[in-house]
């Protein structure tokens, strides 16, 4: 087998086709997460902190006079910005508790489909040929 024709072959198996599609579609999922985050989330959390933005705080380490735009710290030397990394951590918890939800409803709804029907509380009565056969079955025995 060539190496193309066997790449080929792996490249359009079924699990490697679901792997595609699950991180374009996370892709685009996360986007739509960072956006709720970024847009809705954090002025709510902002405004609750009194209109404080996280993403601008910062810990001068170059001797930079304290106050700046971030952008301007960073002009003038090394910053420690744990504002952004506090935003990029609230996006992953927020997209991690999304992913759960979602997932714990999956589960959910799987395991209701999943269920085994309820089991008839008394058999079906025998086929008219099983009936038959017991007849010659007794038949037989009384002769003997």
């Amino acid at each position: 087998m060539s190496f193309i024709h066997e790449f080929k072959s792996f490249a359009l198996k079924g699990n490697v086709m679901d792997l595609a599609v699950g991180v374009i579609i996370g892709g685009a999922f996360g986007k739509i997460v960072d956006s709720v985050v970024s847009d809705l989330i954090m002025p709510l959390v902002s405004k609750a902190f009194g209109g404080l933005d996280f993403s601008g705080y910062y810990i001068a380490l170059s001797g930079q006079t304290a106050g700046l735009p971030l952008a301007e710290a960073k002009k003038l030397g090394a910053v420690f910005a744990y504002g952004n990394f506090i935003t990029v951590a609230l996006n992953f918890a927020i997209l991690a508790f999304i992913i759960f939800v979602i997932i714990r409803q999956m589960n959910r709804l799987t395991a209701s489909r999943d269920a085994a029907p309820a089991a008839p509380t008394e058999p079906p009565p025998p086929s008219e040929d099983v009936l038959l056969l017991r007849e010659i079955r007794d038949s037989l025995k009384n002769k003997s």
